[in-house]
């Protein structure tokens, strides 16, 4: 019985990271929506307003990419672990 324990918490690890990636997923390809709508804008002339809103996106939308990076990188580190743990 033991046995079966270890076996269920690392299919339950593999479907906790695909449903994080599908995540991931969704939110890079709003961010992309995003992205083109913004290079429309960025041919138009641009009032200060609408500039300095679209730079605290800007700022927003990269700080949102430092916190996906972290957490893609954390992902490869969990699943070296995980891959590790099920080769034994």
């Amino acid at each position: 019985m033991h046995c079966c324990v270890l076996r269920a918490s690392p299919c339950q690890a593999v479907k906790d990271t695909s449903a994080s990636y599908d995540t991931l997923v969704d939110l890079l390809e709003s961010i992309e929506g995003f992205l083109n709508r913004l290079a429309i804008y960025t041919k138009l002339s641009l009032t200060p307003i609408m500039a300095e809103i679209i730079v605290k996106i800007l700022v927003e939308l990269l700080s949102t990419l430092a916190v996906v990076t972290k957490q893609v990188e954390q992902g490869r580190s969990s699943e070296s672990i995980l891959t590790d743990a099920l080769a034994t």
